[in-house]
Parts: C-alpha cells; structure tokens; sequence
C-alpha cells in the first residue's frame, strides 16, 4: 500500500519545516515550548556574562592608555611642584577640611591617599550653565577631599582644550582646579544623545543613545567610579553590566520622565493643564504615547535603581526620584537617595550687591525674570499677568517695568522671542517691557541692583538656580507655585515670608502688587539673602564629599572582594 502523504488542496506538499521526522518534530516542539522559560531563567545572565567579557575586553584595550594618563598625571604634578606652585601652599587652592573622615583599615589605603579615577560623564562640559557649575564644584570638591585621585571628564567639547576649559571654568563660574588631575577624553557619539537626533521616540531614543555614548566613555577609559552629572541614568545601568568592581554615582537635575509628566497627559487629571506636553493623552494617538510613556518609566525605574548613589538636586526631583525608582532600589538594598542642593554664586552675589537702606533708594520697580527663551520657561503666562497687573493703574505700576534677560541659542528661540514681543504690543505693555539677549554677567550684576523683584513662572522647576541668585542679590521673589522654588527655595525664615508664590496669571498680578506694595522692603530683602546662605558653594562641597566617601569605600571593598579571589 503506497505510503499516505498530505497535500495541499492544489495537488502540491505542504511546508513541513522540517517536522515530518517525529523525533526531530519532538525535539524542536520541545525546544520552542521551554524557550520562553529558558529566556526568563537564562536571561540576565547571559547577558551579563556577555557583560562581563564585554567589559574585560575595554579593560584590555584601555589599559595603555591609562598607564600613560597616569604617566602624564605624575609629570604634570611635578612640574607644577617646581614652579612653586604646590596646591597645599597656594593661596589659591585653600586647605580642605575633612568633612567625611574616614580610617584606613583592612589594608584599604587612608581616605587622603586614595588614588584612583573618578570619571564624570558630562558631554557638554564647556555649556557655561547651572548644570556645568555642578560638575566643576564637585570636581573641586573631590580633588580637595582627595589630592591624589584623577578625574576625568568624559566630554563632546572637540573644539576646545583643556586650557580653554578650564580657562572658562575660572572667568565663568571663579573655581580655580587644579589642572595636573583633570583631563578632558573627547567623545564621538555626542549626537546620539540630541533631542534633534530623534524626532520620535525621543526619551527612548535619547536613552539608547547614552549606552552608545558609554561604551564610547569606556572605549577611551575605564574608570575605578562611574559618575553621571547631566541624567543619563541608561549609561550608569550599562557600566553596571559591563564592571563588577565599578560603583556608580548620579547627580539628578530633573528626572528624564515623572509622575507628573505622566499626569499631564491626562487633560482631566490636576496637572492635565501644565507643561508642553498638557492633555496630550487624549485619542487613539495619546493612547499610545501614554503607553509608551509608561513603559519607558518602567524600563527607567529599572535602570535607576541600580545606581549605588543617587543625589538629587532638589525635594522635588528627590520625590519623583523615589516614586520611580524606590521599588527596584529596596529590591537591590541600595543606598537612600539624597538631596544636594546646587552650587550657587552666592557669595560672590553677596559682594557685588548691597542690601541695606541706602541701596533700597537705588531700586526701581522693576520686575525681572532672567531664564533661557524656552517654551518650558512660560514667559507668556508672566507678560499676561503683568499685563493684568498694570491695568489696575494701581500706585504701584507707576514706573512698573518688565525686564526679560535670557539666553538664544538657536532660530527657535529667536522666533519665540519675536512672538513673545508680539504678545507685549497686543496686550499693550509694550513700552514697560525691555528684552535684554544673551546678557554678559555684568550686565545682569547691574539689573539685579536695580530691580526690586525677581520673577520665574515655570511650572515644577526642578530647583531654580536664578531664584537663589535673586535671594542672593535681595530681590523679592514671585515665584511658580510649584517644584523647587516652592518647595526648597522661597520658603519661611522664622515663620516669616521670603517672597510670595503664584500659579494663574491672577495670582502673579496680584503677588506683583503686594511685592511692589510692601511698606518694609528691606526686611524681606535681608530674610531672602539669609534664606539664600543654605545654596552656598561651600555647603554643596561639604555635602558632595559625603556621598563621593560612600562611593571610594565601596570601590575599596569591591578591590578587597576582587583580590581575595
């Protein structure tokens, strides 16, 4: 009897995939059945073997050139000992007060005499900003606690030198480093990580592109401590895979996604009204955004919480911090995440600007909002309520001006303020609103001796560098009812008011009012200023060197771990 075959109803035999032979069909549905199990069992370590001799390999590779940075390092301490100009005995380069003291023991070397690499993932070390002014703090700050550490900073800056940066690092912000322990490796995958790069999917994106832009870091230099300063929590969870023996710390500005961003895709939620991306949730195509939304937080909280030490820069970015990241980081027994608020010119403000009676004679009422032309920083919600304010031809809008000092960076932002001079002239404000672009530092030393209050109408800026530099300089602060500035910044000193929050363009007009309506000024000037003293250079130093501490003694174990093996 001739054998059976099935055939496909036009005569011909039907694809079989090889699953004709009942043992090899066995075998194969065998396979594909425990695949998914083997996936979820087999997973993460096979990925993080293949890490782990991903990460030998770019210690192999990297090993020369170590060597000669070390090389280089020693010849540069030399010579600079010889021109005199030893750091212990500058007057430049202050003594260092131990603000973590540590002891050697178990063979580890005494805190002081640490030497390893720290290095700071900081691609856009050369911008000039608040973010900037972070890392070379804390780069101070760690060659004071340790003089024989070297950091490197990891940076996209092709166009300048180490003498030029830190050239800028003195004129720009006055912190004096010292040169023989910093060097600068120039990255190539900077672009991976612009917001331009990818038009869509753009946190996903921009995410993806960190890792690219970390193996990049790791492909010049493995460093003993992995720092990230400018949010790429996605480069931190890379290192983890590809070193062991690597503890990796994180200075939060903002979190790259938040509860609150989530919210406001939700147009009947309480922050549904806020931010760019404002009921933005709606139809099939918001549907999908949340989703994905929701997926990247997830894949964002899982990055995060392997991160051994977390600083953030305000309560409020603490708080989305640990709403995202807390359940993975409970899960690992990692270390607390901890507030370290921003370096601010402080003192430097506190020496060009005087607070007193006389001055009070010298300031006008000028309301000033200093901040970047970005749609974030919603200046149309403060011309309106300025605007509102005037029109009550109150006695305090007699000689009321508007200053609006901020940087442009690109055709965007120039045609943002063009818009935003449009609004002036249609809510007839015109002549008591001034733009004043890419002002130089002491042409806005001089606004702030003359203005009597200091505006931001951001909703939830993560801290607000300028509100400090307002408090600083005595002015009085009208702030955003929100974030940082509500939170950390304009609060109460001895139960007494630092300045007045505001939400609505109603609000701000009338905190307007009662600010330029105060009979004594000058108290709540001198209550700002001294509000102000807690964001001292000084004070993040001290709180910088107690989280960097808990990151040496970690890589100390790790070496102790590693050796004994």
């Amino acid at each position: 009897m001739p054998e059976q075959v099935c055939l496909a109803p036009d005569g011909s035999q039907v694809w079989t995939f090889g699953m004709n032979n009942l043992p090899r069909t066995v075998i194969i549905a065998l396979t594909l059945g425990c695949l998914p199990l083997a996936v979820v069992l087999l997973g993460p370590k096979l990925i993080f073997w293949l890490g782990r001799t991903a990460g030998l390999y770019l210690r192999n590779k990297t090993a020369g050139r170590k060597a000669q940075i070390l090389e280089l390092t020693e010849k540069d301490q030399a010579e600079w000992e010889e021109d005199g100009k030893d750091r212990r005995n500058s007057d430049e380069w202050e003594s260092v007060d131990a603000y973590a003291v540590g002891t050697a023991k178990n063979g580890e070397k005494g805190e002081e005499e640490w030497d390893g690499i720290v290095g700071f993932l900081h691609p856009f070390c050369n911008a000039g900003g608040g973010g900037e002014r972070v890392l070379w703090a804390a780069i101070r700050a760690t060659q004071k606690r340790w003089p024989k550490a070297k950091c490197i900073v990891y940076t996209g800056d092709h166009d300048v030198d180490k003498a030029a940066i830190l050239a800028r690092v003195k004129n720009r912000f006055n912190i004096q480093l010292h040169p023989p322990t910093v060097t600068f490796l120039y990255l190539t995958t900077r672009s991976w990580v612009l917001a331009s790069s990818w038009p869509h999917f753009t946190l996903l994106g921009q995410s993806l592109g960190s890792i690219v832009m970390a193996w990049d870091a790791f492909s010049l230099l493995t460093p003993d401590i992995f720092v990230d300063t400018m949010g790429y929590a996605f480069a931190l969870g890379f290192s983890k895979i590809l070193f062991r023996d690597v503890p990796t710390g994180a200075y939060v500005h903002y979190p790259t996604i938040s509860t609150d961003m989530l919210g406001s895709l939700d147009p009947n939620s309480a922050t549904g009204t806020q931010g760019v991306n404002a009921g933005k949730g709606a139809g099939a195509v918001g549907g999908f955004k949340k989703l994905y939304w929701e997926l990247f937080a997830s894949m964002y909280s899982a990055v995060g919480g392997s991160i051994d030490i977390v600083m953030t820069n305000s309560t409020w970015t603490l708080g989305h911090i640990k709403s995202l990241w807390d359940g993975w980081r409970k899960e690992l027994q990692a270390n607390k995440p901890v507030v370290v608020y921003p370096p601010v010119a402080v003192e430097e403000l506190e020496r060009e600007i005087e607070v007193s009676a006389a001055s009070e004679k010298k300031r006008e009422n000028i309301l000033l909002y200093i901040a970047q032309f970005r749609p974030e920083k919603n200046h149309q919600l403060i011309l309106t309520a300025f605007a509102e304010f005037m029109a009550t031809r109150s006695p305090a809008t007699r000689g009321a001006k508007l200053v609006l000092i901020g940087s442009v960076r690109d055709d965007g932002d120039s045609k943002r303020v063009y818009e935003l001079r449009l609004l002036a002239n249609e809510l007839q404000i015109k002549e008591s609103v001034e733009f004043h672009l890419d002002a130089s530092w002491p042409e806005i030393l001089e606004w702030l001796r003359k203005a009597s209050i200091g505006v931001n109408g951001m909703w939830n800026e993560h801290f607000g560098i300028g509100v400090v530099e307002y408090q600083a300089a005595g002015l009085i602060s009208v702030v955003h009812d929100s974030g940082g500035p509500k939170i950390d910044i304009v609060t109460k000193i001895d139960d007494e008011t630092t300045g007045f929050h505001a939400t609505t363009a109603s609000e701000f007009a009338k905190a307007f009012e009662k600010a330029l309506a105060l009979e004594d000024k000058l108290a709540m000037r001198l209550r700002a200023r001294e509000s102000a003293k807690r964001f001292t250079e000084e004070e993040f130093a001290k709180r910088w060197v107690v989280q960097m501490e808990k990151l040496v003694i970690l890589r100390q174990k790790k070496e102790l771990a590693l050796g004994a093996k």
